[in-house]
């Protein structure tokens, strides 16, 4: 059933969201220390009897020189193993869901079988869900917290929990950036869920530095709204912080307005392919379509009128898929 605007209203929202007067200042003091920190980056390769895609365990330096883990997938004609000619490959940065991990190393392998170098990053401190993963979070909450992780740290956007991720995903694109088999003008951040707002926040955080992005069912955006109209998890992890906390409310959204996509999205400038489920009640439609209205570049969206968080699931990224192939063809022959 609809659990929001419908598709007609969705087209006239916009949200009500304002970016605090400093949120450029802070991300620029917040990437300017993560750039002091070498990437320290490593490289081992994974032994799957693969016999098209070679697999290979990275680990890079986070937010304060954190370990973080990834899956690096390869083609095989470009894998570090195979042959070493040919032109540079395209490159897929992806995040998971909430609560997931990386997974097994068999996992999502998509994007390489379509010939993309694919880094898949773990994100700390999760990954005891329904995918495993195994980069832990070494930085404490700094206060009280409701299960999860949305309110780890909210006293201070410096505490925040989701400032360190989002430096994790800015570090990662540049793994693969940097990566000698890889052409950094041709690489796009993509995620569906949480994924898809830490994409949405690489994608704004340094737009000069991706070619496209894909945000499916985009989670953290319009983050106020999504807690006033949905008592799912994880949105519901706010609520039911406020609810015990009555008094804080003013405190917490302005910690979250640094790191709402609305916010990151009107200063992200590269094409984007947006998709929402018109039934979503995990993250309602609006607060994508929220999103996808502030977004600065071009951009498209696709409503999937009958279904919810899988946002047109595999349909979705069979036609952003599609749109990859023709948009980096365009680029490499321009």
């Amino acid at each position: 059933m609809l659990t929001d605007l419908d598709e007609a209203g969705l087209w006239e929202y916009r949200s009500a969201y304002k970016a605090p007067a400093d949120f450029d200042e802070f991300w620029r003091r917040t990437l300017a220390e993560a750039d002091e920190i070498p990437l320290d980056v490593r490289i081992e390769p994974v032994d799957t009897g693969l016999e098209t895609v070679d697999v290979y365990d990275v680990t890079f330096a986070g937010y304060a020189g954190h370990p973080i883990r990834a899956w690096l997938r390869l083609p095989r004609p470009a894998g570090l193993g195979g042959a070493t000619g040919g032109k540079a490959l395209p490159g897929i940065v992806q995040f998971h869901g909430y609560g997931s991990g990386r997974g097994h190393a068999l996992d999502d392998l998509m994007w390489a079988s379509a010939g993309y170098a694919h880094l898949l990053m773990d994100t700390r401190g999760q990954g005891g869900g329904y995918a495993g993963g195994d980069t832990g979070d070494p930085v404490g909450a700094a206060g009280p917290t409701r299960p999860g992780f949305l309110t780890r740290g909210l006293e201070s956007p410096d505490t925040y929990y989701y400032r360190r991720v989002f430096v994790d995903g800015v570090r990662a694109l540049q793994v693969l950036r940097e990566h000698d088999r890889v052409d950094a003008a041709r690489v796009a951040v993509v995620g569906a869920s949480q994924g898809g707002g830490i994409a949405l926040a690489v994608a704004g955080l340094v737009s000069d530095r991706i070619a496209a992005l894909h945000a499916q069912a985009p989670f953290l955006c319009d983050v106020q709204r999504a807690t006033r109209i949905t008592d799912a998890d994880p949105y519901h992890e706010i609520a039911a912080y406020l609810a015990t906390h009555r008094t804080r409310a003013a405190e917490v959204f302005h910690t979250l307005g640094y790191f709402d996509g609305v916010g990151f999205a009107a200063r992200a400038t590269a094409p984007a392919w947006f998709s929402a489920g018109l039934m979503d009640g995990v993250c309602p439609p609006s607060t994508a379509f929220g999103a996808y209205h502030a977004y600065a570049g071009p951009k498209n969206i696709s409503l999937w009128t009958y279904n919810g968080h899988d946002a047109g699931g595999p349909d979705d990224l069979a036609d952003v898929l599609s749109a990859f192939h023709s948009l980096f063809k365009e680029e490499q022959q321009s």
